[in-house]
């Protein structure tokens, strides 16, 4: 077993009748903070344990993917600590630029202002204010989810430290190459005005228009198809397949772009595919990336022909006119000239819609800032092939692989105010200068700064190392980089983890950000589907935390937790979480009402009754089991492990089979009580990651000891006994057949019944006493008269049913059952010796028919038993 963190004294005081968590969660997290329990310090002689966390959105609240997340690592973190780590659980917030710029607009539409009336230094001053007024909400949520936090080491992604961080990687990058400017096409949000990254598209299905039409004139005739007719204003070509007969005697020549004074070019691209539509498309470069990539390999113009609100900038008819408002006038425009072959309406199809504001997005040709990937994606592809890095679980490498390795370039400038803003100064004479943390920018007339800031997740990027205070070379660095392992949603392993991948590996010289990444599903609702607010099935966790206590909420989570899968949570499954917490809180009562205790040493073996022996030997597999589900990031079978060892092994078996001792009290009452003693310790300090707040409450009023954060980890003591193991099985295997055998009755779990118990010569004549006490057995006084009789486990347990039962009706009931059962197996049976049948059936319906022969023939022999206990009318 163990020893506990500190010298262990009597139980200090009595527990409340019923476990209260608003009574004990918010003044028992203090105290840990305030003890420190959570910091980490880089001078330290023990190994390191580092987790960060993925630092949530400053406009963010604790919602249940967040709670789920957090609970995981702290889970980790918390074991860890009790190991004898020293574990830092790094905290922060992301500013969230786009997120938080929008709110703060919001606040000042309010007063009848734009950013632009207050100026970019006053706006970003306003946003300040905001984030010290109301951002960061979530930082009190997490303390109420009880994440065993650094708080002292909290960062910002904005503050100082990190804002150095990135100009000096941004400076390295941008001499190394890395870093440019150049046209490309970009997501383009009309709404907010800026380029957005492609986490921050929502593609969803929408109903939209496909039209046909035609171009050019006579034999030079073709037809192209689109659901953005607008665009055709800024066609430069139509391209067609190189090998497709069609149209081989229009390639290289010009021909008419309808409502336009314009002619174009038909050229032949292996891109496009002949088997699709009509096997021609038009071409715009500026407004879609596959054309502006067609018109790249064929020299083609590219030609705006809207502006940073998706507003018509072409003179002529439809020159003022909004994307959609242009749709519809061009597409009557088409069908006046007789140049419409098609139209289908409703056309649904997938379409990207920022994820703030849910504007429709928009492709668009623009002159922004670019990492250059190709080499930091092969170092970040690399990492993980040669075994550096683990990806769990491991069949996510090929979704990390498939997207590392193709990888484009990142559009890492955006058109806002709030954020890091870009390094870069413009001269007059057209010079750039790119300017690092410690030098001046220069002055003078005609010189200025890049108004563009980088995309949050640049920043982010650098999270790892920047938090620890990177590029200073700090002792933190030193001591908890790289980080273990990294915890987060599958969602996001393409875009966050692949930034930190690439970024730590080329910042740190090779040494990649962390040695694991342990990936989760997403939470959804008991039903399986997506939680939110539009489908009116999104939860507050903090609600369900009111209700039924923060601990409740964590197993639930935790107890869904397969690596890689999504998980489903119902309101049913934490209020079941919230009676486990009240069963420990109880059974914890009783056992220390009756002398369980972890003062003195463990009474060896040879004191021990069989049943000690049992669940000592139960509770250090137990421990093994749970060692390697941590091991392996199994949280739901670890929860459910300790579940069913907590419920069913302790407080069902273990406690219930020691009551007769504890009654009786006496030296063997003394043994049982010091050996439930240590195995509510033990079994407190394995719930404690998961469980925190019940499992330290009544572990210190065991023990008398400081605090389960602190505490030892269990070590498994090897110590096992499967004689004894055998022995409770026998003892469960009569208790569970008698129970079956008095529900088929109808008896009452209470009712007390005469029974003869034939033990002698079996390993269960020791259990006399607990097994009538669990099963409500009388003995057999005068008068006694054997109406049923079970054979099981090598004894016989014979019961007087006289005046209990209807015997008539009861045998009524189960010969009525018997037949059905039969009949069950003569359907299943002729089926399996069908050969036609068995030929072409499919392999899943013959195993059921197979699963249902087994189960009908249980049940016959269940029946008979019964039928034949029954007594002799």
């Amino acid at each position: 077993m163990t020893e506990n963190s500190s010298q262990p004294t009597a139980p200090t005081s009595e527990l409340p009748t019923q476990y209260a968590p608003a009574d004990v969660e918010g003044a028992l997290y203090e105290r840990w903070v305030e003890r420190g329990y959570f910091e980490a310090d880089a001078k330290s002689d023990k190994p390191p344990f580092t987790v960060v966390i993925p630092p949530p959105n400053v406009t963010g609240s604790l919602h249940l993917g967040h709670a789920f997340e957090h609970t995981l690592i702290d889970a980790l973190t918390r074991r860890k600590r009790m190991q004898g780590y020293e574990t830092l659980w790094q905290p922060g917030m992301d500013h969230a630029g786009i997120a938080t710029q929008n709110v703060v607009e919001r606040e000042l539409a309010k007063e009848g202002k734009s950013r632009h009336d207050l100026g970019r230094e006053a706006f970003i001053e306003r946003v300040w204010q905001w984030k010290g007024e109301s951002g960061g909400q979530i930082s009190g949520q997490m303390r109420r989810l009880g994440d065993g936090v650094a708080w002292s080491r909290e960062r910002f992604t904005m503050d100082e430290g990190l804002s150095q961080a990135v100009q000096t990687i941004f400076k390295r990058l941008y001499e190394d190459e890395l870093i440019y400017r150049a046209e490309r096409i970009i997501n383009w949000c009309p709404r907010c005005l800026t380029a957005i990254s492609d986490i921050e598209v929502e593609y969803q299905d929408d109903d939209g228009e496909l039209v046909s039409m035609t171009y050019g004139d006579g034999e030079d005739t073709i037809v192209v198809a689109t659901t953005r007719a607008e665009t055709m204003l800024g066609d430069t070509a139509v391209a067609v397949h190189p090998d497709d007969e069609r149209y081989r005697h229009l390639i290289g020549r010009q021909i008419k772009l309808p409502l336009t004074d314009r002619s174009i070019p038909v050229v032949a691209d292996a891109h496009v595919d002949p088997e699709f539509g009509t096997g021609a498309v038009k071409v715009t470069p500026a407004h879609d990336p596959n054309d502006f990539e067609i018109g790249q390999r064929h020299d083609l113009p590219s030609l705006a022909v809207m502006n940073e609100r998706a507003v018509i900038t072409v003179p002529g008819p439809f020159e003022g006119l909004d994307r959609l408002e242009a749709r519809s006038a061009i597409v009557a425009a088409l069908r006046a000239e007789g140049r419409i072959v098609a139209e289908k309406r409703p056309y649904t199809h997938s379409v990207g819609h920022c994820s703030r504001c849910k504007t429709t997005i928009e492709p668009r040709l623009s002159l922004q800032w670019w990492v250059k990937v190709a080499p930091l994606a092969k170092a970040a592809g690399d990492a993980v092939r040669d075994g550096r890095v683990k990806i769990h679980p491991q069949e996510m490498e090929k979704r990390y692989f498939d997207w590392v390795d193709n990888l484009h370039d990142w559009c890492i400038s955006r058109q806002l105010w709030w954020g890091h803003r870009i390094p870069v100064w413009y001269g007059p004479a057209g010079e750039v200068v790119c300017v690092g943390p410690d030098e001046e920018p220069p002055t003078g007339e005609g010189w200025h700064q890049e108004t563009d800031v980088l995309d949050t997740w640049f920043s982010s990027g650098l999270w790892p190392f920047s938090t620890l205070g990177w590029p200073e070379q700090t002792e933190s660095l030193a001591k908890f980089y790289p980080n273990s392992v990294l915890v987060t949603g599958y969602d996001i392993l393409f875009f966050w983890v692949a930034r930190m991948m690439m970024f730590g590996l080329y910042a740190m010289d090779g040494t990649p950000p962390f040695h694991t990444i342990a990936l989760h599903g997403m939470v959804r609702d008991q039903f399986g589907k997506k939680m939110s607010k539009s489908f009116g099935n999104a939860v507050n966790p903090l609600d369900w935390m009111d209700k039924y206590g923060s601990d409740a909420l964590r197993f639930t989570l935790a107890r869904g937790a397969n690596p890689g899968v999504d998980v489903p949570i119902g309101e049913d499954w934490v209020q079941g979480s919230r009676n486990f917490a009240n069963k420990i809180w109880n059974a914890t009562r009783f056992a220390l009402m009756n002398g369980a205790t972890v003062e003195g040493p463990l009474p060896s073996p040879e004191e021990m009754s069989s049943t000690d022996r049992w669940i000592l030997s139960r509770l250090n597999r137990t421990v093994a089991e749970v060692d390697a589900f941590y091991e392996d990031y199994q949280f739901a079978k670890l929860s459910e492990s300790l579940f069913h060892f907590a419920w069913d092994e302790v407080f069902d078996w273990y406690v219930e089979l020691s009551k007769t001792t504890f009654f009786a009290g006496g030296e063997q009452a003394r043994v049982s009580g010091r050996v439930l003693g240590e195995v509510l310790d033990v079994m407190l300090r394995l719930l404690h990651p998961v469980v925190p707040f019940v499992t330290d409450t009544l572990w210190t009023t065991l023990t008398g000891g400081e605090s389960l954060v602190i505490a030892d980890w269990p070590a498994d003591s090897s110590f096992r006994d499967e004689a004894a193991e055998r022995e409770i099985a026998l003892v469960q295997q009569v208790v569970t057949e008698v129970r079956r055998f008095r529900s088929d009755q109808g008896l009452q779990p209470g009712q007390k019944v005469p029974a003869r118990l034939s033990l002698d010569g079996t390993a269960l004549a020791p259990h006399e006493a607990a097994i009538r006490q669990l099963l409500r057995l009388q003995p057999e006084g005068e008068g006694f008269h054997a109406t049923a009789s079970l054979p099981v486990a090598g004894a016989t347990v014979a019961l007087d049913l006289s005046g209990t039962i209807d015997v008539a009706a009861e045998r009524k009931r189960l010969t009525k059952d018997l037949g059905a059962a039969e009949k069950e197996v003569a359907q299943a049976n002729a089926k399996l010796g069908n050969e036609a049948f068995l030929a072409k059936a499919p392999d899943q319906v013959v195993a059921k028919i197979r699963t249902r022969l087994s189960t009908a023939e249980a049940e016959i022999a269940r029946i008979t038993g019964q039928l034949a206990a029954l007594p002799q009318s």
